[in-house]
């Protein structure tokens, strides 16, 4: 038993470092934005998809490269996605163009997508069930901790040794977890069935336009390519579907919505998703835009989110292990929306800062309690030899939303300022005026009460997901036999 923890923890350990620094890569490039312009000879609307290309590749591949780990091992794909991040680094360290660089922040997302859409169904074939629940405690904190660490630790290495060094530290760092993970990741059985390559392809195509025309019209507004490639995408989701009608071996079970726990869950996820994430966007403009922080300075102000998933993630996961996910994820939802309308209703062009370490002490504390329960719930309830599907599903799920609150925020700056102050606003290297403060606060919290009206759907798909029992048997969390309202589900 001790030899079987110490391998667990292994596990965990290499797991959450996996995610951490997939989730770091999404931000730590904020900070060195000018560094990087200015060494490229480069400019803004060139530069930002540094920013754009990861966050879009990592949304397309998710859930085809979750699939991919289940036929093949969840392991093995782990490893290779460390690697391919680790050497993606590199290339990323030594660019010396910015289209050299967007290439290799492509290639590096394609490593972060292998890392996330296998993590989750790592944890499930690895931890027993009662300890699983406190193990997605501690990914959620590589997922929720990495972004804003990645802004912090950008805006020290970009200062003390330069901007190259934001991609040179993960070189290390990943060799050593490639060394670990090949000696301790154990690729569970594999699923014997063949790749829907029409269908993953199909899928792929669906959302590469669908979510490059939401990029698009946040950079552009309504324009007749945004619409032909949302037209596009929907044409290709539609020929998907149709596809998975036909073919034995779908890219998505969609048998398995049958489970409202499973359905539910992954719902409420890409709305917190979509709701949450919108509002940290938000609050770093307002404090960039208007209060002139400078980006490194705007991240500490919300330490105290992080400090709370970090204390309280294992916990909540360990809680949700006895008493299903539920109440906590629910309860954690309500605590963000409070949170978010702390900032409404007393974030001003003369607020004080101490009102935004409020709202983010409430919002950690809700994060806490969603993102373990809401991912042990999704993996619970998910079909035995599926765990890497679902795993991507529900990163896919995640991403998708973060592309679209995204959008959300800078559609909303861009109703009160040029959308090209808002992009230079968004990476930290512009100033709003007065004049342009009142008109920004406004739409602030325009986009703030719809982000709440997203976050109260999330509340409701989580609070009608149905009771889990989490006490039947089995010896581990997501492999073994699972409850829902007490009745067994079949694999």
């Amino acid at each position: 038993m001790a030899e079987e923890k110490v391998h667990e923890n292994i596990v965990l350990a290499v797991v959450v470092i996996g995610v951490l620094m997939a989730a770091i890569d999404s931000t730590v490039v904020l900070l060195a934005f000018p560094s990087m312009t200015a060494a490229l000879h480069s400019n803004l609307s060139t530069m930002i998809w540094v920013i754009l290309i990861y966050i879009l590749v990592i949304a397309v591949l998710s859930m085809q490269l979750g699939k991919v780990g289940d036929i093949y091992g969840r392991g093995r794909m782990f490893n290779l996605g460390f690697a391919i991040f680790t050497v993606a680094s590199f290339l990323c360290g030594i660019a010396l163009t910015d289209t050299q660089l967007i290439a290799a922040r492509a290639l590096q997302a394609i490593g972060g997508a292998l890392l996330q859409s296998t993590s989750s169904a790592i944890i499930a074939d690895t931890f027993r069930r009662e300890r699983v629940g406190r193990a997605f405690g501690f990914t959620a904190i590589g997922y929720s901790v990495g972004a804003m660490l990645g802004i912090i630790l950008g805006g020290v290495i970009t200062t003390f040794l330069g901007y190259r060094y934001v991609f040179f530290i993960n070189v290390p760092i990943g060799i050593v977890a490639v060394v670990l993970g090949l000696k301790y990741l154990r690729s569970a059985k594999t699923v014997e069935h063949k790749i829907d390559m029409p269908g993953m392809l199909l899928l792929g195509i669906s959302i590469s336009a669908l979510v490059y025309s939401g990029i698009m019209f946040s950079v552009t507004g309504m324009t007749e390519r945004v619409v032909g490639l949302s037209l596009l995408g929907l044409v290709f989701l539609g020929l998907f579907l149709f596809n998975e009608r036909r073919t034995k071996h779908p890219t998505i079970d969609f048998g398995a919505f049958a489970n409202k726990v499973f359905r539910n869950s992954l719902i409420a996820a890409f709305l917190q998703s979509l709701g949450y994430i919108g509002s940290v966007f938000m609050l770093i403009m307002y404090l960039q835009g208007i209060k002139g922080f400078t980006p490194l300075y705007a991240s500490l102000l919300l330490v105290p989110s992080y400090i709370m998933v970090m204390l309280l993630a294992p916990y909540m996961g360990k809680r949700s292990d006895i008493h299903g996910a539920r109440g906590l994820a629910t309860g954690g939802i309500a605590l963000m929306i409070l949170g978010i309308l702390v900032y409404f209703y007393m974030v001003s062009t003369s607020a004080s800062v101490y009102i935004v370490l409020l709202g983010s002490l409430i919002t950690g504390i809700g994060s806490a309690m969603f993102w373990p329960a809401n991912t042990s719930a999704v993996m619970a309830n998910s079909k035995q030899g599926g765990f890497g599907a679902t795993s991507g599903l529900l990163r896919l799920f995640g991403n998708i939303g973060l592309v679209g609150s995204f959008v959300i925020v800078i559609v909303a700056a861009a109703s009160a300022i040029p959308r090209s102050v808002a992009f230079q606003i968004f990476v930290g290297s512009s100033r709003l005026t007065a004049a342009e403060s009142a008109g920004f606060v406004k739409g602030m919290q325009a986009a703030l009460l719809a982000l709440i009206f997203i976050l109260v759907l999330a509340a409701l798909a989580s609070a009608t997901r149905g009771r889990e029992e989490r006490n039947g048997a089995g010896s581990r969390g997501a492999s073994g036999a699972r409850y829902v309202s007490g009745t067994p589900v079949p694999e």
